[in-house]
């Protein structure tokens, strides 16, 4: 008879729920989350594991792209359920002796939080005992300066994440809030962006005539949104206004 396999249930947070709060010993410290992040967004990821080769490729591409996020006005921070002992030698081993595709020397200044208890793993739902009941999955959260998950992507143990794809995300996501848009698939900056769906059939004429924006049909519509004004605005600014969520 097939085994029966019981899992302690936990709820996952979901976009739009504010970020389950933690206090957590850190490689960089303690820190007290989201509080700690007031006024910048967060990307929080968590790994399956230390001294583990899909990880650490990871942490050095995390690392080697640390500044390019810092700009955007976003902090990144890393988890796993190992202790934080392991994450110094790890890390320490990853300065000393890992290269990969050209780089080497990689220091990791970003926290790496402690987590043996599977507390905060819990709480944002990466641990999901179908793929490993005691190493978290490679999951990542977008946090925004109000402390929102905005977006979460989920990868299984054996796949190394898209850091092209995590930052585009971010960006896509900044500019929606500060230009009131939204991104079409595979939205870069620079692209055409297009403008929410009209809400009554006055707005929709509007729309077929407005001479500053191309519309396929009433519920199609873009715009051109330059890339220097894209990056003036999200990428190479910091600070700690926090623009509201746009309502698409």
């Amino acid at each position: 008879m097939e085994e029966i396999k019981e899992y302690e249930m936990f709820s996952m947070p979901r976009i739009g729920d504010a970020a389950p709060e933690f206090k957590a010993v850190t490689t960089q410290g303690n820190i007290n989350f989201p509080a700690d992040y007031k006024g910048s967004w967060v990307i929080l990821f968590s790994h399956p594991a230390d001294f583990t080769p899909v990880c650490t490729s990871e942490f050095m591409t995390f690392a080697g792209m640390e500044d390019k996020f810092e700009k955007a006005n976003c902090k990144l921070v890393g988890l796993s359920v190992d202790g934080l002992y392991s994450h110094i030698a790890w890390l320490r081993t990853i300065k000393e002796k890992i290269e990969f595709k050209g780089m080497k020397n990689v220091e990791v200044n970003f926290p790496l939080i402690e987590d043996i208890t599977m507390n905060v793993a819990k709480k944002y739902g990466m641990m999901q005992p179908n793929e490993d009941s005691t190493k978290a999955v490679r999951a990542v959260f977008f946090i925004d300066p109000r402390g929102i998950i905005r977006a979460i992507i989920y990868y299984p143990l054996s796949l190394g994440r898209n850091f092209d794809e995590i930052y585009r995300v971010l960006i896509a996501l900044k500019t929606a809030d500060e230009f009131n848009v939204a991104t079409p698939a595979d939205w870069r900056p620079g692209d055409d962006v297009i403008i929410g769906t009209a809400g009554s059939c006055g707005a929709a004429k509007e729309r077929m005539e407005d001479t500053g924006m191309e519309c396929q049909d009433w519920f199609f519509c873009t715009k051109k949104l330059d890339k220097e004004t894209v990056l003036n605005k999200v990428v190479n600014k910091t600070g700690t206004e926090i623009p509201e969520p746009a309502a698409n």
